[in-house]
């Protein structure tokens, strides 16, 4: 599973997009885009967010323990640039297959 920053942007877009619908953003999202300020995220849409990362990482993504390691300002504040990173760091750590 590559674990490079343009990959995993990609993959947090599509699954963006996918939580989103409609009332996702037409404009390109890039590391700097907000969950809240910028996408509009509510928290069933993290929630559902956090269902399709586990659908797409499995066990080797924990956003849930992402989360819980930020406070109450943070998460308002939260980038898609810092999810990216958790996701490729967390992605670097695993065992290749042999």
């Amino acid at each position: 599973m590559p674990s490079n920053p343009t990959a995993v942007l990609a993959d947090v877009d599509a699954l963006l997009r996918a939580v989103l619908g409609d009332f996702g953003p037409d404009a390109e999202i890039t590391m700097e885009t907000t969950f809240r300020d910028d996408l509009g995220m509510e928290s069933l849409d993290v929630v559902a967010l956090a269902g399709r990362l586990q659908a797409r990482y499995g066990d080797s993504v924990n956003f849930a323990l992402f989360v819980s390691s930020l406070d109450v300002a943070s998460i308002g504040e939260l980038t898609v640039g810092q999810l990216v990173d958790y996701i490729a760091q967390s992605l670097e750590k695993v065992p290749a297959a042999s």
